[in-house]
């Protein structure tokens, strides 16, 4: 089911306003007969630009959802510098009268300061307690507390110098930076955020984002080697050896999922789900959770951060960088991580489609056109952020880094099997379960996975039966009951038993 809100037809539609424009401004000229060219030109231009910024500009998002989420966990507020700072200050310090000097519109911008100040600035002589605090938020508004920290932050690595080791192979040191972060960037261009809004739509987009994430790793390693260190160097050796144990696992469940889904294309998959009736992630529970663990593999947070490991390699292979080169990497890393959960959103949420929208269109039609109001961009953002916070943040802040070799044997003993055998059930639910006949575009969506007459009796099932298996994996505490388990995942003696220099 299409997202009525319409990006794309608003700006390259035959009768958009861009195309209007441009045909007039162009007849009567020899580019008359290319109107229709030049307004797609254009239309595109705008689209894709207005896209990028909304996914951009969205990903401030998860910085400030990791820092108060940790915060929290710690039983403390975190960072709680607010825009409000410009005009009240930080407990009593203010830059003065900063505004005098702007070059342009000074005066303007002090009339809005004092205002600012005297309406939420927290300054009471009525109660004396208060006025004693003064800028601690009692009675005023504080925009988004800690927010604006990420942008003082930026400022804070641009401001910072650049340097180059003396010995190092300068060309490639520099352009890894630019290598890393252009080929993530070029992942932002394939996701979409409805139907509607999107900046570019091939047939194979999955194939696309697979290729753009296994470029990355080319520059990592380039990075690692040109710094000319031994940190950097087995940081770049260690992010090629993990990238490439984990790429393949996460390119058969992406398989898994175009199997599944009947189509290589994003926004495809996404209608599949509804028009079926199910989200993958009741269908395939185990390529969600292989996709999860592949992508925090892939994009080196905790527990698989061990190419930085800054505990044994300082920050391993981006040690030699600093400044703005630095803020890039730490700015890719984010990028590569709010990509992993767009595309988990689609892959497996059902994109910009709300929980039992069809269910409850089905039982209430009126209910199901409200629902269908609610702009799918919202619901994308909605469920990305709620990715990242259960899964990205929770998984970093609450599990250990685990060694190299524990990682790439978890990887190729473990992950790879299960993703073949993801790939194989993905192919029995398609051939063997489902129910093309029972396929609906409508706001009601279908009921192609039932069984016996009864809806959504194979999500129900295969939900229920994989939810068991992981209940009784995550709480085996008996070691010596499969002796052919992984040789590394657990010591050979118990701490406390032997006597450091005599055993």
């Amino acid at each position: 089911m299409d997202d009525i809100y319409d990006l794309r037809s608003l700006f390259l539609g035959k009768d958009s306003l861009i195309s209007s424009l441009i045909t007039t401004a162009v007849e009567g000229t020899p580019l008359e007969d290319s109107a229709s060219d030049l307004a797609f030109l254009v239309g595109t231009f705008a689209a894709v630009n207005i896209v990028f910024l909304m996914l951009f500009f969205s990903q401030f998002a998860i910085l400030w959802i990791e820092r108060k989420a940790v915060a929290r966990m710690n039983d403390r507020r975190g960072a709680t510098t607010a825009l409000r700072s410009l005009w009240v200050g930080e407990n009593g310090v203010t830059a003065g009268e900063w505004w005098k000097m702007l070059p342009f519109g000074g005066n303007i911008v002090g009339a809005i300061n004092k205002f600012l100040n005297k309406r939420f600035g927290n300054r009471d002589e009525n109660f004396a307690t208060v006025d004693r605090v003064n800028n601690r938020s009692w009675m005023g508004y504080s925009i988004l507390p800690g927010f604006f920290q990420n942008v003082a932050d930026g400022m804070k690595f641009l401001l910072k110098e650049h340097m180059v080791p003396r010995r190092a192979d300068k060309l490639i040191f520099e352009v890894s930076p630019f290598l890393i972060v252009s080929s993530t960037l070029l992942i932002l261009g394939i996701i979409p955020l409805s139907s509607g809004i999107y900046a570019t739509n091939p047939d194979l987009s999955i194939l696309y984002a697979i290729a753009i994430f296994g470029i990355a790793p080319i520059g990592v390693f380039f990075a690692g080697w040109s710094s000319n260190n031994k940190y950097t160097l087995i940081g770049g050796i260690r992010s090629a050896a993990q990238l490439t144990a984990y790429e393949i696992p996460l390119l058969l469940t992406l398989l898994s999922v175009a199997i599944l889904s009947g189509t290589f294309n994003i926004i495809d998959s996404i209608h599949f789900q509804h028009a079926a009736g199910s989200w993958n992630l009741f269908l395939m529970p185990l390529g969600a959770v292989l996709f999860l663990v592949t992508m925090i593999a892939e994009v080196e947070r905790v527990p698989f951060d061990m190419p930085e490991a800054e505990a044994e390699l300082v920050e391993g292979w981006w040690t030699e960088y600093g400044g703005m080169r630095f803020g890039m990497l730490f700015m890719a890393e984010y990028i590569r991580t709010y990509a992993a959960c767009f595309l988990f959103t689609h892959f497996f949420l059902g994109g910009w489609h709300l929980p039992f929208q069809g269910t409850v269109s089905q039982i209430s039609p009126g209910l199901g056109e409200l629902y269908v109001l609610i702009p799918g961009a919202v619901v994308v953002l909605l469920k990305t952020w709620l990715v990242f916070l259960v899964v990205f943040v929770w998984a970093r802040f609450s599990l250990a880094r685990i060694r190299t070799d524990q990682i790439l044997e978890f990887g190729w003993r473990m992950l790879l099997p299960l993703s073949v055998v993801q790939v194989v059930l993905s192919a029995v639910y398609r051939l063997y379960l489902f129910k093309p006949e029972n396929m609906s575009y409508t706001p009601e969506g279908g009921n192609a996975w039932d069984a016996f007459g009864i809806p959504l009796l194979i999500p129900l099932v295969t939900t229920v039966f994989w939810l068991g298996v992981f209940f009784v994996l995550l709480n085996d505490e008996d070691k010596d009951a499969a002796p052919d388990r992984m040789y590394h995942v657990y010591t050979l003696q118990p701490a406390g038993t032997h006597t450091p220099g005599k055993d």
